[in-house]
């Protein structure tokens, strides 16, 4: 039952509203707000860019009749950043962290008819040392800083669930054995008569099926899904074959079914084999664009469903084969399109900026719930905790930032260690599966100089900046050039901020053919990422406007990313010679 929609809404520029009880319901509040659009967006109908760090949501709600005997959650899909939720104005969870989600049982505190939900967000605007990613800690955006977000940004809603229940499932896929494991997470199932069955089709068509005894809270299987000459290969999940698995869960008590999910998985394997970054045992060269997530009227928010699979069609149309989500920690429903769609991702965590004690501890927490809640996505083939030294901004020098660095990779891999991790994109890194960097330099010669081989990149690292610190070095890892681009092209209108710039559509797309052409004609890199995929309010970098207007013909950008051109000649492989 979404509870999307208007809401009163106020903000509490003294932070009084605790103090005068404001979650009991008996103050007016002056505004209306449409949530889950941030409250400095258009689309929220309250678009204030000034700062107020605590705001309050309040809004009635009534369950319907199939309500009834059922276990009552409550979930909230991201508020930024502290929150605090009351039913009836008693107090049903507290949550920190602005991209993560979090859920409360709220059964007890229930009435009968209407009853009162209210939220109070607390973000501080102008603080450093929260993970904000690219919203802005100054009041007005300006060159690759955007606007902030405040409070509720993704969708809330409640469901109606048996008290035993399958509570959390994971999936992990061997290809080799073409065997998928199962992780199951049960609530209220000790000391109980249960049975799990597990159904898993494909394309509609009965592959397996298993019943066993849940015995404890969590419980874990192996699924073979048959012959691998006979169907396993051609069910391969890729971007250009985004083949997924269809399963459904049935827990039943006694015999009567409690609870029913259903849900999918893809079988992929990432892995770097003799230096090379691979998908599903075989190279592949990255084809990425930047993309900071950002959309007209919503900001971090997006309008639609239909604005998100857009996004990702239009990224696919240009013959890109991935994403780097920049910054921020997106939708669960844009991760839901690209494992539909066939688009690979690059997950990253949104940094805060200086590094202190409470950075630390904020950054861990997040990370941690956001790989949780996206361990399952195919589309996910490389995590990013860290990019820039954003939160560690002295790591080259300083130990502890450099510890803190890699505190995230091996966090990371405890608890997902089938991806390859980057503990810092672009430069100063620590221990790292990828060796990625950003260069923004469009000159051919420099380029092709630059990365015409390993000992070439490391004489000539862009920026002054150390690719390494402490006692790590390059050891053979895939090069990915993981930023560069970002040409300027104000195609509609006037100024606009950008990295190099371009006054027409041919020159556009001649810078355009230098530097992915110099990429791909290195005999080292392995890949690269394009800025940006749009313009994102006052940078014009895109290859689409902020309206997803295409700058040029998306035909010609995608002839450029498929077949290689490099000043009109098409690169052969004794090019590479």
């Amino acid at each position: 039952m979404s509870l999307n929609g208007a809401w009163a809404f106020d903000f509490d520029d003294q932070s009084v509203g605790l103090k005068e009880r404001w979650q009991e319901g008996e103050r007016d509040f002056t505004k209306v707000i449409q949530v889950p659009f941030a409250w400095e967006s258009p689309l929220s109908g309250v678009e204030d860019m000034g700062f107020h760090d605590v705001v309050w949501y309040r809004r009635n709600f009534s369950l319907p009749d199939s309500y009834d005997g059922k276990r009552i959650i409550l979930n909230f899909g991201a508020v930024d950043y502290e929150a605090d939720v009351w039913v009836n104005g008693k107090l049903a969870v507290t949550h920190e962290g602005g991209h993560t989600p979090f859920s409360a049982d709220i059964t007890e505190l229930l009435a009968n008819g209407t009853n009162l939900l209210v939220v109070r967000a607390y973000d501080p605007g102008s603080s450093t040392h929260i993970p904000r990613g690219k919203q802005y800690w100054e009041e007005k955006p300006r060159a690759i800083w955007y606007t902030r977000t405040t409070g509720i940004w993704q969708s809330v809603w409640l469901e109606a669930v048996a008290e035993t229940r399958l509570d959390h499932v994971t999936f992990s896929a061997n290809i080799e054995r073409n065997e998928i494991s199962i992780g199951y997470t049960f609530k209220n199932a000790e000391h109980r008569q249960l049975t799990m069955r597990t159904v898993i089709k494909y394309d509609g068509e009965l592959v397996a099926e298993e019943r066993f005894v849940v015995r404890r809270q969590e419980e874990n299987r192996a699924i073979g899904l048959g012959s691998w000459y006979g169907c396993g290969e051609d069910r391969l999940w890729s971007p250009s074959h985004p083949n997924l698995y269809e399963v459904e869960f049935e827990l039943s008590e006694n015999g009567s079914v409690t609870d029913r999910v259903a849900s999918y998985f893809g079988m992929r394997k990432v892995s770097i084999e003799d230096g090379r970054f691979c998908l599903n045992n075989r190279p592949v060269f990255m084809k990425l664009v930047l993309d900071q997530g950002y959309y007209p009227g919503g900001n971090l928010t997006p309008p639609s469903d239909d604005t998100i699979r857009r996004d990702i069609e239009l990224t696919k149309e240009m013959g890109f084969n991935g994403v780097r989500k920049h910054q921020k920690v997106e939708d669960p429903r844009y991760m839901y399109w690209c494992d539909k769609l066939g688009l690979m991702v690059w997950g990253e965590m949104a940094n805060a900026y200086d590094f202190s004690a409470e950075t630390v501890r904020r950054m861990m927490r997040e990370w941690h719930d956001v790989i949780v809640r996206d361990y399952n996505h195919p589309c996910i083939v490389v995590w990013v905790p860290m990019n820039e030294s954003f939160g560690a901004p002295n790591i080259q020098t300083v130990e502890c930032e450099q510890h803190h660095a890699m505190a995230l990779y091996y966090l990371t891999k405890s608890l997902d260690y089938t991806r390859p991790v980057v503990s810092n994109d672009g430069w100063e890194q620590v221990k790292t599966d990828l060796f990625s960097l950003h260069d923004y330099d469009s000159n051919k010669e420099t380029l092709l100089s630059r990365y015409r081989s390993v000992e070439s990149l490391m004489a000539g690292i862009p920026y002054n900046r150390k690719m390494s610190v402490g006692e790590f070095h390059y050891a053979g890892q895939p090069v990915i050039v993981s930023e560069c681009g970002g040409i300027r092209y104000q195609k509609y209108g006037t100024g606009g901020w950008g990295y190099t710039g371009a006054s027409d559509d041919e020159q556009f797309m001649a810078k355009l053919e230098e530097i992915l052409g110099s990429f791909e004609r290195s005999g080292v890199v392995q890949g690269y990422c394009y800025t940006q995929l749009t313009d994102v309010e006052q940078e014009t970098n895109g290859l689409l406007t902020f309206d997803r207007r295409p700058k040029v013909p998306l035909e010609r950008i995608r002839r450029i990313v498929d077949s290689a051109i490099f000043y009109g000649q098409e690169i052969t492989e004794a090019s590479f010679e």
